[in-house]
């Protein structure tokens, strides 16, 4: 469609959003019930389409991994919303200082409105999901945009979506940056973004432009330190997890990883010997993701290149070749300690590259993550708790793990969001629904209260009350 054609639509849509809310701005909870069910219909009955059109637009997507990282958490995050949905609607009591007792405090979750939904391509399900789930929990409606990097799976959820879904309930946008562009500078009532971080800048200025509240999840280098004397067999194959699914194109996906310095050797060796078991027929595993296209495949090669010609060691992982440029397929690699200065060392990497660093003191890969712009996530290996807590202490990321990777990501029970350059505001479960819902304090005073003697004209005895309650 042309660009003033989009722009039409995107207005109609937005109008026809804004109306029907206008006309019910607080649904009850079996209308919000029924959104959910039909939502979760939508996954539970449409998951061969669904793993299709990922794998379509990845050129090699292990069904396995989309149903592990995709379509059982949107089922979880579904389930969790219809649970506990009812009684995270519930009014709340709130304190009332002692001074304007007998008065009573509440807070009443209410809707926002209409809320957008920008999603990424690197697990287009969940990342659609996840947030629209917390966004019908709470009452509202949604427009969503997907990324125009996943257009099978982008056009299967604009079908499926308009199947059981009127237009005022969800309604689904597809298109490119002009589009993603228009999307972000209508008026919501609140607006989330998944993706990085350069273009999350620009919609967080596209937003202000409505004062319209943001919640942006951008990633980041997300690090990984295993402390001294942590068995590599237990750390090892964790870090490998979370760095090989789906080819280390996630979010919070291990970006590199700080080793004692005397253990480094035994690391490189342990880490190959996994993923070898991993995936035995290495680039010819089924099992192993592809980079989801030429673009970013040639991004990855621009920083083996530059690494080589630096002098960084570098150690394939996969046995046979070490990359496929026609399905652009990538083995898993451990660059040893590159120099800071490198662009796998600047950007995140969104790819399997995994930089290995080794120290001498503990301290000093705690000072070199805090020297870093604040990450998503960091991992933290350490059977000594007080340490591991003094890390987490000294850190500023959007979230941890101790003794594993991603796992806090899947926890309905925590808020997932950023800090600083990995992003603000953050969802799931109920701190999802609270950052939807506008949390209206109600004061109700009593028949009978003392605030008159405190009006004007005032009398001598107001200073004197005023002293004595501030000694109190």
């Amino acid at each position: 469609m042309k660009p003033d054609e989009g722009t039409s639509q995107l207005d109609s849509l937005f109008a026809a959003q804004r109306e029907a809310h206008r006309r019910a701005p607080f649904p009850d909870w079996p209308t919000r019930r029924d959104r959910l069910q039909r939502l979760l219909a939508l996954v539970l009955d449409n998951q061969q389409a669904i793993e299709d059109a990922i794998d379509a637009d990845f050129g090699g997507r292990p069904r396995m991994e989309t149903q592990i990282a995709e379509i059982f958490p949107s089922v979880a995050v579904t389930r969790t919303a219809l649970r506990w949905g009812r009684r995270w609607m519930r009014r709340r009591r709130a304190h009332v200082s002692k001074w304007f007792l007998p008065a009573r405090a509440e807070i009443v979750p209410r809707p926002l409105g209409v809320i957008g939904i920008v999603a990424t391509w690197n697990y287009p399900l969940f990342l659609t999901v996840g947030p629209l789930v917390d966004v019908l929990a709470a009452g509202n409606r949604a427009m969503i945009k997907p990324s125009e990097h996943s257009p099978a799976y982008s056009a299967l959820l604009a079908r499926l979506v308009a199947e059981r879904f009127a237009p005022d309930e969800i309604a689904v946008v597809t298109g490119g940056p002009e589009t993603g562009a228009a999307f972000t500078a209508l008026p919501f009532d609140h607006l989330v973004f998944t993706g990085g971080t350069e273009i999350g800048r620009k919609v967080m200025r596209a937003a202000a432009d409505n004062l319209t509240p943001v919640t942006l999840e951008l990633g980041g280098k997300s690090p990984t330190v295993i402390a001294p004397g942590f068995p590599l067999e237990r750390a090892v194959p964790r870090i490998l997890a979370g760095k090989l699914l789906n080819a280390g194109q996630t979010c919070i996906a291990p970006d590199y990883a700080f080793v004692p310095r005397d253990r480094l050797e035994d690391f490189v060796e342990a880490a190959r010997a996994k993923a070898r078991a991993m995936h035995p027929k290495g680039l010819a595993d089924r099992d192993y993701c592809s980079v989801v296209d030429a673009r970013q495949y040639a991004r990855l090669l621009r920083y083996l290149d530059e690494a080589r010609e630096a002098g960084v060691r570098r150690v394939d992982l996969f046995e046979g070749p070490d990359r496929d440029d026609p399905a652009h397929r990538l083995a898993p690699v451990v660059l040893v300690d590159p120099p800071a200065s490198l662009a796998v060392m600047r950007d995140e990497i969104f790819g399997p590259i995994l930089p290995v660093l080794s120290y001498d003191r503990l301290d000093d890969a705690v000072d070199f993550v805090e020297a870093m712009p604040r990450p998503l996530a960091l991992y933290w290996f350490d059977d000594d708790a007080p340490r591991a807590r003094q890390a987490i202490a000294r850190t500023h990321v959007g979230g941890a793990c101790i003794n594993d990777t991603l796992m806090h990501v899947v926890q309905e029970g925590l808020p997932f969001g950023g800090i600083g350059a990995s992003g603000m505001g953050h969802y799931h479960g109920r701190w999802g629904f609270d950052s939807f819902s506008k949390l209206t304090p109600v004061f109700r005073q009593s028949r009978w209260h003392a605030m008159n003697l405190f009006a004007p004209p005032y009398r001598p005895f107001v200073r004197t009350m005023l002293g004595w309650m501030k000694r109190l």
